[in-house]
């Protein structure tokens, strides 16, 4: 390793992480929160991530007596050995070699018995033949820390174009140009989350996500657009108006969307999108009671919505909206209901009347469509346009999720008595935004979100949580979430939630709270094998080329058809 040590560990504890003095002639100021490094003990090699920066002097009498801002010579005459450096080290993973190739020496060029300094010799060993294990224990006194290295970053996260896994770039380390991955097999086998403060970058951090998914066929996607960001093409932050390509652009054939509100899909020039209408009779009682905050509905009228839909069935709301006053009252006189109850329900629920995708009865079953789409390996966006307030957003969405998951769990069964390959259903990701209002403490019990967060992928069906406020969340659920890919957050609640169930945590907070507020986040859990600070993968026309998109703006409308129907043929559909 030509490269020279930063410093020597001093002392420290498994729990607590250790405590590095920096050599005389590093600068403390290149020593940045999140950045990882790597400490070279007698045996192992440990891979830590930097925590807290601090200043130290040997004696009292230093700080008593500075010397003056002007007296260059003075303060270099303290550097090093009455001032000096230190670094707060995380160590998150280790490697020992085989005992066909140990380390023998002092971790900092000794000859071992093969003739070969120990440094060499773990150079010598393949990626392949790296075993990556939790840390046990920690390295001696005085080892050497150093600038991790290209290989080091490659020996832990692997690279985009390993043919035995699906890894996916997301970003790179905060001082160098080397790719971070993500596994994507581990990533979509577990509910994750996009976490981050408004304006942070989570959409486009989500959009590359789900553009890694695709590209690899990791898994199909179901993304309920609430804001129209992901489908089709989407403004970008900055002072100058530019826009950036959406998912359906990116990949022709392979995504189609599916729009709630046909009209303003059709302003935005979104091309071949198709309609998606619900009806009254595919409303069930747990979507009333997801949407009851927002509607103002008691308890009380719950529960007479239970003796409703057992008199009319799937037509209970159907029935409600046309019945009057008098209607309601005998009603109540021959089925026990409370007529103050169902008066104010009937007219809590004249609300959804509003709603442009509800109807009375549907032509056809648009749902069975859309789950038809996601069964030939299509990736499926709903788009809601105008329809995009909170009320409307969380009844079409539980709606849908409702009638997939009882699917997915028919097929999850079918294929568990048949244990044949071609039954195994495709893996699927449900992507919400606003994830809080699904997944509270008070309701999350009573939701089809909360039942698919627990069940993780028990049905081969997992959750892709983008929110702003962590701390809504139930905290069971966020002890579930396999992945968390966090950019900056302020409020000190939500900082707690990000880490709920972390070993390890405190040291990851003050990480955490030295974020950048744009393209910077921490990425810790399942799909990766330690917690790193990654400046994010730009999503731009480089990473357009990287994906292979087609540039539809340059195809007329019966080019674009035409492609989006040969990719559709080659996927079966």
């Amino acid at each position: 390793m030509s490269e020279q040590p930063l410093g020597s560990v001093t002392q420290g504890s498994l729990s607590e992480g250790l405590e590095v003095r920096l050599h005389p002639d590093v600068s403390v100021e290149e020593m940045r929160v999140g950045k990882f490094l790597v400490v070279q003990g007698m045996r192992s090699r440990f891979f830590c991530l930097l925590t807290d920066v601090s200043l130290g002097t040997s004696s009292p009498r230093i700080l008593a007596n500075p010397p003056s801002f002007e007296d260059n010579f003075m303060r270099d005459v303290l550097a090093g050995s009455g001032t000096f450096g230190t670094v707060e080290l995380s160590p998150m993973l280790m490697f020992t070699p085989t005992s066909d190739n140990p380390f023998n020496g002092n971790g900092n060029g000794e000859k071992n018995g093969n003739g070969k300094s120990n440094l060499a010799s773990f150079e010598a060993q393949s990626s392949e033949e790296v075993e990556l294990l939790p840390v046990k224990t920690i390295p001696a006194h005085f080892s050497q820390v150093f600038e991790a290295s290209e290989r080091d970053f490659r020996m832990v996260f692997g690279w985009e174009d390993d043919p035995t896994r699906k890894n996916f770039a997301i970003g790179q380390p905060l001082d160098m140009d080397v790719p971070i991955c993500i596994n994507l097999d581990r990533f979509v086998e577990r509910s994750n989350g996009v976490f981050g403060k408004s304006g942070t970058g989570k959409s486009f951090l989500t959009r590359l996500l789900i553009s890694g998914i695709i590209r690899k066929q990791a898994a199909v996607n179901l993304m309920f657009d609430m804001h129209s960001e992901y489908g089709w093409e989407a403004m970008q932050e900055g002072k100058q108006v530019s826009t950036v390509k959406g998912l359906r652009q990116l990949f022709p054939g392979q995504v189609e969307i599916y729009t709630l509100d046909p009209e303003s899909t059709k302003r935005r020039g979104v091309r071949d999108a198709q309609e998606l209408y619900l009806s009254y009779d595919q409303i069930e009682i747990e979507d009333i009671r997801l949407i009851g905050h927002e509607l103002g509905i008691s308890e009380a009228s719950l529960d007479n919505a239970n003796i409703l839909y057992a008199e009319f069935g799937k037509a209970w709301i159907t029935r409600l909206l046309t019945m009057n006053n008098e209607d309601i009252k005998e009603f109540c006189l021959e089925k026990q209901g409370h007529a103050g109850s169902i008066m104010s329900l009937q007219r809590k629920l004249m609300r959804l009347e509003s709603m442009k995708y509800l109807k009375s009865a549907c032509p056809h079953d648009y749902i069975d469509q859309l789950l038809k789409s996601l069964d030939a390996g299509l990736h499926v966006v709903v788009e809601f346009g105008s329809q995009s307030n909170m009320l409307s957003y969380m009844l079409a969405t539980n709606m849908i999720t409702r009638r997939i998951h009882g699917n997915y769990v028919k097929k999850a069964e079918y294929f568990l008595q048949s244990k044949k390959v071609e039954d195994r259903p495709r893996q699927l990701v449900i992507t919400i935004e606003e994830a809080h209002r699904f997944l509270d403490s008070k309701i999350v019990h009573q939701t089809i979100f909360g039942t698919i967060a627990r069940e993780m992928r028990k049905y081969f069906v997992t959750l892709l949580i983008v929110d702003q406020r962590p701390s809504g969340i139930d905290n069971e659920v966020m002890s579930q979430v396999g992945t968390r890919i966090t950019c900056l957050l302020n409020d000190e609640k939500d900082i707690d939630a990000i880490f709920t169930g972390v070993s390890g945590a405190g040291s990851l907070r003050s990480v955490l709270a030295k974020l950048d507020s744009k393209q910077q986040a921490l990425v810790l859990g399942h799909a990766v094998p330690m917690p790193v600070v990654i400046r994010t993968r730009a999503y731009d026309q480089k990473f357009y080329a990287e994906i292979g998109a087609t540039d539809w703006t340059e195809l007329s409308d019966e080019e674009v058809f035409a492609a989006a129907a040969t990719a559709k043929a080659d996927l079966g559909f």
